[in-house]
């Protein structure tokens, strides 16, 4: 159920996991900003708050919790990157999200989509890279991907199942969540794969 830490380069993994997350968590808060439109879990977990009466970040908890139920059928492990995604994602997001600098004009708020969607897309594959162990929600990918599904196809079609479930509860989009929604899976694709650490033996699900 649990992976064990690598014994080899464990402050280099940390320090990519953490890094990583956190761009994580500005690419996030860049999406918040733009105000053109959430990610698809963003908007499922707005949905089910409102419908709910629930505070967003524990909609966000209670949802990791149940989806990393689902890591069982899949054989997928938690490790020290499941509980840091867990935690530090949202910690970025709360530290960060208010100090942005908001602006009517929408080229700027198209870069904050541009920015935010690269820096999501970096974030994880900086952060899978580490060989620490996915979040909740990537865990899904990877255990999809792991069954003969690209990672790109796996992703794009979480995000288009979870976005259709959070619009029937409410949640608000925009095009900010189509960019993400056919955006991040090829991102995802391109960069897992280049910033995993060279020679590493941990097992991880290839971006193909």
């Amino acid at each position: 159920m649990f992976l064990a830490l690598p014994a080899d380069r464990l402050p280099e993994r940390i320090l990519r996991c953490v890094v990583g997350l956190a761009m994580f968590g500005l690419g996030i808060s860049m999406f918040i900003t733009s105000e053109l439109g959430l990610a698809p879990w963003d908007v499922f977990h707005q949905g089910f708050g409102r419908k709910t009466g629930l505070a967003t970040g524990i909609v966000i908890e209670i949802t990791g919790a149940v989806i990393v139920l689902l890591w069982i059928p899949l054989k997928e492990k938690m490790g020290l990157g499941t509980l840091l995604n867990a935690i530090e994602i949202g910690l970025v997001v709360f530290l960060i999200d208010d100090h942005l600098p908001h602006s009517n004009l929408l080229v700027v708020r198209f870069a904050y989509l541009a920015v935010g969607l690269l820096s999501i897309g970096i974030g994880t594959g900086l952060y899978i890279g580490a060989g620490l162990g996915s979040g909740p929600r990537d865990g899904l990918m990877l255990g999809l991907s792991k069954r003969g599904i690209s990672v790109r196809v796996a992703r794009t079609g979480i995000e288009l199942a979870v976005l259709a479930v959070g619009l029937a509860l409410g949640g608000a989009i925009g095009i900010g969540t189509v960019a993400f929604t056919f955006g991040i899976g090829p991102l995802v694709h391109v960069f897992m794969p280049r910033l995993r650490l060279k020679g590493d033996v941990t097992v991880l699900a290839t971006a193909h």
